[in-house]
């Protein structure tokens, strides 16, 4: 457990530290209507070399969280990693025990590759983790599919979706 900053010259010094890591890249998912922060996500496990990237560190608030900002948020991730950054896999990893996760990942077009047994401790706990992906090839059909969900005229006036994802 990291201790407390002894002063004001330490704080400084672990908030530069902090501020230069490039991985993972903490964004913060701002509902546009209200201005306020409903949840993080980042881009982790970058590696330009294989063109890889993985969507992690994901907390949606209850106001993002099954919303069509998550929706928002996980597009705008992934066109940023196949349409600027012009990377091959987009991945998404969770405990194989977060069924709510690994129903998001399915739904929004992630493709399910299989468990990796005994992964890793978190807690003191066994965790087995599943993994997700989606490729660059996958990625023009499942663009597709989310911006025509994502457009306003599949919500009515009251925000209600009129056509599953």
């Amino acid at each position: 457990m990291s201790q407390p900053p002894a002063d004001e010259a330490d704080l400084r010094r672990r908030l530069a530290e902090a501020a230069a890591i490039e991985d993972p890249l903490y964004f913060a998912v701002v509902d546009k209507a209200t201005g306020l922060a409903g949840g993080q996500q980042s881009l982790m496990r970058i590696e330009p070399a294989h063109g890889v990237i993985e969507i992690g560190g994901v907390l949606w608030g209850r106001g993002v969280a099954q919303t069509r900002l998550a929706t928002e948020a996980l597009y705008l991730f992934a066109a940023y990693v196949f349409d600027t950054l012009g990377y091959r896999r987009f991945e998404w990893k969770c405990n194989d025990q977060n069924e709510p996760s690994k129903r998001a990942a399915r739904r929004f077009g992630f493709t399910f590759e299989g468990v990796f047994r005994q992964h890793m401790i978190v807690k003191g706990e066994n965790r087995d983790t599943a993994w997700f992906s989606i490729i660059d090839g996958e990625w023009p059909a499942i663009r597709e599919r989310l911006e025509a969900w994502l457009a306003p005229d599949n919500f009515d006036a009251e925000g209600r979706q009129r056509r599953k994802l």
